[in-house]
């Protein structure tokens, strides 16, 4: 048995050392190497138990012969790797840093160790915060003064108060390493068409070169505060015409800011290694806008990858394949999620089910069509689902009651963690087949050569299956209403 698994497991290694060059561009991490598979070890999350990604089982491998049709299967495949993984992590925004500051101190040194901590929490390793204010924040506020297009007035103040104390400490919590890119909501009001930061307009054309040293001067001064600045979209759902802040520009004219202004913009500045994200909206236009940017080199070159949102489902159902679309049609490009929450906001609705299988659902799906990173929306809001000054409320993995100084964490939370503590960033996605629809499931090979399978069960069903590799198995259950995560 072990002489058999470490020979498929050096195929994987080998076959990952072969592979094209990677989409992704991690922190740099050592290649998987090959290690004998005895046991798995299983971790669980499931409804009407108590199990909280919870250690449950501890499984060891035997022969197993020709599956049957009657034996629900998940086979995996390491020897089969595709894109490298980023990370995972969620927005560093005004709400969330302004419900935090109202929590005690103890309080606050366990947000931060529940989710940036590998070992204590959910581990996560990536991040994002916005650019003037967005919904979820308590103002509208830009850092220039009005009608100033040489930017002469830029400055940070507003976010030296809550922001960047918090995600200063989140920084330390992760060990000092947390990539993060930033997004505009809106550009300042007097460059728009609207004259107003809510409810759409766009960016006046003679405001495009003045728009776009608008993020160098962030950055810098961001960069200057001891914040690194490891990316940035050029506009939070360019598509949508919001009661809060928001911008639209169809597919050309986004191109157009990023080819003649932008992209040139933070090439001169010095800039021009920081990750370039278009589009940052839903599935069902992202093919539409990948191939409208890309087609074009002079656009392409400054793009990193293309962004997208999950919230397509009100509008039918969502649209997994478009994802895989863009990665067939430009696989030098990456793909990654970069905002998601469910709403609206009800505390009497807080622990349904149905908000963690939302999160499980997407990101398995997400990272099976070939997304290298997953970034949630809001990681702390207040008991009302804010704060948030259009009224635009809606759940956080944890909420807060300011009052009490407690924590809430919803099961959102820990079906993230099923993915975000176990797969590390520089992993490598294999292959991982389920014989059944009823379970859901994604695999990664991590760098420490550890292999960490998500299984999925979003049914009422309790079914028996075998985890697959090679001649080897182990036989487990899935509960129902469940996501478990193996490690072998």
């Amino acid at each position: 048995m072990q002489t058999k698994i470490a020979t498929i497991l050096l195929l994987a290694t080998l076959a990952a050392c072969t592979q094209p060059a990677e989409k992704a561009e991690p922190s740099p991490s050592p290649e998987p190497q090959p290690v004998e598979r005895k046991t798995v070890t299983v971790f669980t999350t499931a409804e009407n138990t108590t199990h909280r990604m919870a250690q449950t089982e501890t499984l060891t491998f035997a022969p197993f012969g020709q599956p049957v049709e009657t034996q629900p299967c998940v086979f995996i495949d390491p020897a089969e790797t595709f894109q490298t993984f980023l990370g995972i992590g969620g927005a560093l925004t005004d709400a969330a840093a302004e419900t935090f500051a109202k929590l005690p101190a103890e309080r606050q040194a366990e947000l931060l160790q529940a989710y940036f901590n590998k070992e204590t929490g959910i581990g996560y390793t990536f991040s994002r915060t916005n650019i003037n204010s967005c919904d979820f924040s308590s103002d509208m506020y830009t850092y220039v003064e009005d009608g100033d297009k040489e930017l002469a007035t830029f400055n940070i103040a507003h976010d030296e108060r809550f922001k960047i104390p918090l995600i200063k400490k989140a920084i330390e919590a992760a060990g000092g390493n947390l990539p993060m890119f930033v997004s505009p909501w809106s550009p300042p009001a007097w460059m728009k068409d609207n004259n107003d930061m809510l409810q759409g307009g766009s960016l006046k054309p003679e405001f495009y070169d003045a728009w776009a040293n608008y993020f160098v001067k962030f950055i810098q001064a961001y960069e200057k505060a001891g914040i690194p600045v490891w990316g940035l979209s050029v506009q939070n759902e360019p598509m949508a015409k919001q009661t809060w802040e928001s911008c639209i520009y169809t597919a050309e004219q986004e191109r157009d800011f990023i080819k003649n202004s932008l992209g040139p913009a933070l090439a001169k500045s010095g800039l021009g290694d920081k990750k370039l994200i278009a589009w940052d909206h839903n599935r069902d236009l992202i093919y539409q806008r990948a191939s409208t940017y890309l087609h074009d080199p002079e656009a392409a070159k400054y793009i990193w990858g293309i962004g997208f949102h999950w919230y397509e489902d009100w509008n039918g159902g969502l649209q997994f394949d478009n994802v895989k679309r863009v990665a067939e049609a430009f696989p030098d490009k990456n793909l990654l999620l970069t905002e998601a929450c469910n709403f609206p906001f009800s505390w009497e609705t807080i622990n349904q089910w149905k908000w963690g299988e939302r999160y499980g659902t997407n990101m398995i799906h997400d990272f099976n069509n070939g997304a290298v990173a997953w970034t949630d929306w809001n990681i702390l809001l207040d008991e009302t689902g804010g704060p948030n000054h259009v009224g635009n409320f809606c759940f956080a993995p944890v909420h807060a009651k300011t009052g009490e100084g407690t924590l809430h964490y919803m099961n959102s939370y820990y079906y993230i963690g099923h993915f975000s503590k176990f797969i590390r960033p520089g992993a490598k996605r294999i292959v991982s087949s389920s014989s059944r629809a009823q379970l859901l499931t994604t695999g990664f090979f991590n760098p420490d050569g550890s292999i960490a399978v998500v299984v999925m069960n979003p049914t009422e069903e309790k079914i028996s299956y075998r985890l697959y590799l090679g001649g080897q198995a182990v036989e487990t259950v899935s509960l129902p209403h469940s996501i478990v995560t193996l490690v072998l």
